[in-house]
C-alpha cells in the first residue's frame, strides 16, 4: 500500500454505510496496516436511485441507477472501489469495470413485515395491501395470493419500515439480509422460505467493484473474496445474463453449495403472477457459470414467445 488513503465509495443509507464498514473490517483483518488512522476513507455518493423514490425503477432507468454515480466516481478516480448490494448491479457491467470480491453471503431469504403481525403470507387478511415496487415480489405474491392488492413502495429499509408503520400498506416484503445488517430483523413477522418466495438473484451478497485495470486492488481484495459466495453469484448472474433479466423482469434465483456440487433454483414469472416457470438443476462447482446459462436457456425454451424481451441481452 502507498501512503494515499484507500477510498471506499458507497451510497449513504444506513444499510449501505454498514456494508462499507463490513468491507473495511475485512480489509483491516487481512491487511493490518490499513488499521492506521487515515488509511481508509469512506466517500458517500448519492445515486439517482436514492434521489428519485416516487416512481418504480423500471420507469426511471432500471436498477443500474443505484450504481451509476458510483461507477462515474470510479471512472474519475474519486474513489478506488465501490461497495454494492449485488442484486442492485445489472447483469452486464459497463466496459472498464469488474467485480473483484464478494463478502460471505447473508441469509438470502425474504421477510414479511405485517402491521397486524401476520405470521405467514397465508395469514394476511383477504384483499390485504402489500407495498412493494419489486416486479419479482409482486409476481410471486400474486401467484400465491391473487386477492392481494399491490401498492407501490420504494425507499431504503428504514423508510419502507416507517411507511408500513404509518399505514401506507398492510404489509411489505424486505430482504432479511438488509434487516439483519442494520439490526432490525426482530421486526419481521415471518421469514419466507425459498420454496414460498424465491429470492432475487444474488440477494444477500455484498460485492466490490473496481476499475478493471486496477491490478493493485485486485491483489488487495483477493484475500477477502469468499469463494463459495462468488460461485453462487456466478451461477445466478449467468442466469440473469441469459434471460436478459433486469428490474422489469420477474426472476427469482438461488444457488446453493453442497460439497463440490452447486444447485440452482430459478423462476421466471409474468408480471401478474398468472404464469410461472420454475426449474432446479445442479452440476459440479467448476461449471457454476454454465449452470446459470443452461438453466436460463431452459427457462426461455419453456416460456417461449410469451415472454418478450428475455434472452435478448448482450453476450
Amino acid at each position: 500500500m502507498t501512503s494515499a488513503a484507500l477510498r471506499i465509495g458507497s451510497r449513504g443509507s444506513k444499510l449501505a454505510l454498514r456494508q462499507a464498514e463490513m468491507l473495511r473490517e475485512r480489509l483491516v483483518a487481512a491487511h493490518p496496516d490499513l488499521a492506521k488512522p487515515g488509511a481508509i476513507e469512506s466517500v458517500v455518493i448519492r445515486t439517482t436511485g436514492d434521489k428519485v423514490t416516487d416512481r418504480p425503477l423500471a420507469e426511471i432507468g432500471g436498477k443500474g441507477l443505484f450504481i451509476k454515480e458510483l461507477e462515474e466516481a470510479l471512472s474519475d478516480k474519486r474513489i478506488d472501489l465501490a461497495v454494492h448490494s449485488l442484486k442492485d448491479v445489472p447483469a452486464f457491467l459497463p466496459p472498464g469495470f469488474a467485480l473483484a470480491a464478494h463478502l460471505p453471503r447473508e441469509d438470502a431469504r425474504d421477510a414479511l413485515i405485517a402491521r397486524g403481525g401476520a405470521a405467514s403470507l397465508a395469514a394476511l387478511p383477504h384483499g390485504a395491501s402489500v407495498g412493494t415496487s419489486s416486479p419479482r415480489r409482486q409476481a410471486q405474491l400474486l401467484n400465491l395470493r391473487p386477492d392481494l392488492a399491490i401498492v407501490p413502495l420504494r425507499g431504503n429499509v428504514d423508510t419502507r419500515l416507517a411507511k408500513i408503520a404509518e399505514g401506507a400498506a398492510d404489509a411489505t416484503i424486505l430482504a432479511l439480509a438488509g434487516l439483519k445488517r442494520i439490526g432490525r430483523e426482530s421486526e419481521a413477522s415471518a421469514i419466507l422460505s425459498a420454496a414460498e418466495m424465491l429470492p432475487a438473484a444474488t440477494q444477500g451478497i455484498i460485492a466490490i467493484e473496481i476499475r478493471d485495470d486496477d491490478a493493485r486492488l485486485r491483489s488487495l481484495l483477493a484475500p477477502i473474496n469468499h469463494q463459495p459466495t462468488a460461485l453462487c453469484a456466478s451461477a445466478e448472474r449467468a442466469l440473469l445474463e441469459t434471460l436478459n433479466g433486469d428490474c422489469r423482469t420477474p426472476v427469482g434465483a438461488l444457488a446453493t453449495l453442497e460439497g463440490n456440487r452447486i444447485a440452482l433454483d430459478a423462476m421466471l414469472l409474468s408480471p401478474d403472477g398468472k404464469i410461472c416457470y420454475r426449474l432446479a438443476r445442479s452440476t459440479t462447482t467448476s461449471r457454476a457459470r454454465e449452470l446459470g446459462r443452461e438453466t436460463g436457456a431452459a427457462l426461455i425454451e419453456k416460456a417461449g414467445a410469451g415472454f418478450a424481451g428475455i434472452g435478448a441481452g448482450p453476450r
